[in-house]
């Protein structure tokens, strides 16, 4: 008996001694939102974009329906009067405790669509900025970019569609972890996969969702339920934008 009860006494501390404290915080694991406030985009599916936005960051805030919760968010636009004009980014603080409707009146104040360019470069350097500056480093970074996709570029003349999409890097986020997603939401078929085919990467993963799947979102909404009661929306978010993209270098 008394062997037995000192291998039970033995096993219960090496469990315990091997389980994670309970004060232990929760993985970090970043969103960064990227809303493109060009004229151009202002003419097909801003206001969808901003609606789906609200509902977006309130689903993820809560952890909704199996949604994972971030521990850090920033929100920002894509867009600028000049190249390489540098943004600033809303942190998570500005979203907690707020309803999809808060939220979405927020977005609207705060990136008005008046902008004349849509630099993805910049945008993409500066998330890289942000995270190392913020000490999130190595964990997963999910990034959603609520655009039509078209490169500046191609809207200038003596420019082919192949050099555009060339000329888009995200080389600046290639080692911030071994899980970086960037979601391009609303482009054309014939956009996505410009960027499919040329936006160079190797760790970075790429997932498109063009302008007529995105347009079902809404389909999701039941009138006479509550936000945190809309799960067929919250499924429809997790099947289709969070999709898990395998990575190119596996």
């Amino acid at each position: 008996m008394r062997t037995g009860s000192l291998s039970a006494a033995v096993l219960l501390a090496a469990a315990v001694a091997c389980a994670p404290p309970q004060s232990a915080a929760p993985p970090k694991n970043v969103m960064v939102i990227g809303i493109d406030v060009s004229g151009s985009f202002r003419a097909s599916h801003y206001q969808d974009a901003i609606d789906f936005a609200a509902y977006y960051i309130y689903g993820h805030m809560r952890g909704l329906g199996g949604l994972r919760q971030p521990t850090a968010v920033f929100v920002g636009s894509v867009g600028g009067e000049a190249l390489d004009e540098v943004k600033s980014f809303h942190p998570i603080h500005d979203f907690e405790g707020k309803s999809v409707e808060q939220i979405r009146a927020d977005l609207q104040t705060w990136f008005p669509p008046n902008d004349r360019l849509t630099d993805y470069n910049a945008f993409f350097d500066r998330i890289a900025t942000l995270v190392k500056r913020q000490n999130l480093v190595l964990a997963p970074l999910n990034i959603l970019v609520l655009t039509d996709g078209i490169p500046d570029l191609m809207r200038r003349a003596g420019k082919d569609s192949a050099s555009a999409y060339a000329s888009l890097k995200v080389d600046a986020l290639e080692f911030l972890s071994r899980n970086v997603t960037v979601r391009l939401l609303y482009p054309t078929p014939t956009v996505a996969v410009g960027w499919e085919r040329g936006l160079k990467r190797d760790r970075v993963r790429l997932w498109t969702l063009d302008a007529q799947v995105m347009e079902g979102w809404r389909a999701q909404v039941s009138a006479d339920l509550p936000a945190d009661a809309q799960s067929r929306l919250w499924r429809w978010m997790d099947d289709n934008v969070d999709f898990r993209v395998r990575s190119s270098i596996l």
